[in-house]
């Protein structure tokens, strides 16, 4: 882990705003958490928060595990990808993966109430972004994705003109399905941004299960979808994360609480 004497990050906490490192310490909690939960792909994948009150955006060093990630690794960059603040990594030098800036930046840059942006290459995901049907609302948790968005394949997103069709193609909603890719949630919170991948996993995890067992799925009358759909909405109850994030902050804290370094 990070608090290892031969690598171990200098504190950016004197370098920041408490509102930003805040920011840092949740963000980092999050990128523990997606490993913790399965979701994470070796280096690759990214979680970003805006930073409080700024045009920038915390993203993780190319380079680390997830489960290496503290508030001290994150770098900073501003929506055209230049470095506005970088930890000193001792004996190495981390940047940026190219297509997590052009993806994450995209929407931080058109869509000023997120805060944060999570994307994965989970296996469940990847299977279900390669199903024509797409995500199928056959459970009560699937049901709250019942509009999610889809945007269609076009090699790894490394061009700067795909940001405009990203941004159009998730519209309104929190959850996004990259065909032939992943998954993609956003949130006006970390914690948001994560209740909301971790639903979206597991009902990608289980309509998997279920075709699996090659046997007709029940269907749920549309009307009922909906109806389960708009319970799920921000007008109908608290925002999600409220509940369960400190919860999981304690838990991360029992495991190893050097996310906070």
């Amino acid at each position: 882990m990070l608090d290892s004497t031969e690598y171990r990050i200098p504190s950016m906490r004197h370098k920041v705003s408490p509102a930003e490192w805040q920011a840092r310490v949740d963000l980092a909690a999050c990128y523990r958490l997606v490993d913790l939960y399965h979701m994470s792909d070796l280096i690759a994948n990214h979680v970003s928060v805006r930073v409080p009150g700024e045009d920038t955006f915390l993203i993780n060093p190319y380079g680390m595990l997830y489960e290496e990630i503290s508030a001290s690794s994150l770098i900073k960059i501003d929506y055209d990808g230049n470095v506005v603040l970088k930890p000193e990594f001792p004996g190495t030098d981390y940047g940026v993966n190219r297509a997590g800036f052009v993806i994450h930046s995209a929407i931080h840059k058109a869509k000023h109430e997120i805060a944060c942006v999570a994307h994965t290459h989970t296996w469940p995901g990847m299977a279900v972004s390669t199903l024509e049907c797409g995500l199928i609302a056959n459970t009560q948790t699937s049901m709250r994705f019942a509009h999610i968005s889809y945007h269609d394949f076009n090699g790894v997103v490394l061009d700067l003109n795909e940001q405009e069709r990203l941004v159009r193609d998730l519209g309104d909603n929190n959850a996004m399905i990259l065909r032939n890719h992943g998954l993609l949630t956003v949130g006006n919170t970390i914690p948001e941004c994560f209740n909301a991948l971790h639903r979206l996993e597991l009902s990608c995890k289980t309509q998997i299960a279920a075709m699996s067992c090659n046997s007709p799925m029940i269907k749920v009358a549309p009307e009922i979808v909906e109806a389960t759909y708009q319970n799920y909405q921000p007008k109908t109850r608290r925002p999600f994360g409220v509940l369960d994030w400190p919860a999981l902050l304690r838990k991360l804290d029992r495991i190893d609480p050097s996310y906070r370094d």
